[in-house]
């Protein structure tokens, strides 16, 4: 009877079932109560913290800051795509200080992350970065140039391309989500 309860107050709320109902309250508290992340339209680790979150655009199924401890600027602007996911610890920068003044924040482009791509563990995407499609970031990895065509596992410092990805086995998977 008590798992019939939890899953009626999962669908009525919107509650993913990879999360314990605790993860929710703790969101409430933290983005609601204590305005910590208030900006972000969803769930979020309260470890996590996302700046400038108007300027974030994230596609369906897609929930950066549910891992602990990711950090998000986004003040030149980030999009992540459709079915993308962070590890935790992940690091996503779209502003740097300038060179001379460092009180001041350098203009870049804005950071764009493909569909079905992954970031592993305590991986760093910095300004100006797009990584296409199922772009897979290792764990540590430090993303300083773009990866526009996808379909690969990135990894190192700074990251280079380590393995090519099998675009029509992908491109069948995105279809099957579809």
């Amino acid at each position: 009877m008590m798992g019939d309860t939890t899953n009626i107050v999962r669908r009525l709320f919107g509650m993913r079932k990879e999360y314990s109902v605790s993860f929710y309250i703790t969101d409430f508290l933290f983005r609601k109560l204590f305005r910590q992340n208030a900006a972000v339209k969803y769930p979020i680790h309260f470890t996590s913290t996302i700046h400038n979150a108007k300027k974030l655009k994230v596609g369906k199924e897609t929930f950066p800051g549910d891992s602990p401890n990711v950090y998000i600027n986004a003040q030149n602007g980030v999009t992540i795509g459709d079915y993308s996911n962070l590890g935790p610890a992940v690091g996503i920068i779209s502003a740097n200080h300038d060179f001379v003044d460092n009180s001041q924040a350098a203009d870049a482009p804005p950071i764009e992350i493909g569909r079905y791509c992954w970031m592993g563990m305590g991986a760093i995407i910095l300004p100006g970065v797009r990584l296409g499609d199922f772009t897979i970031v290792g764990a540590g990895a430090v993303v300083t140039k773009s990866f526009p065509d996808g379909f690969c596992v990135i990894a190192g410092n700074p990251a280079k391309v380590i393995k090519e990805l099998n675009k029509a086995e992908c491109e069948a998977f995105a279809d099957s989500k579809e």
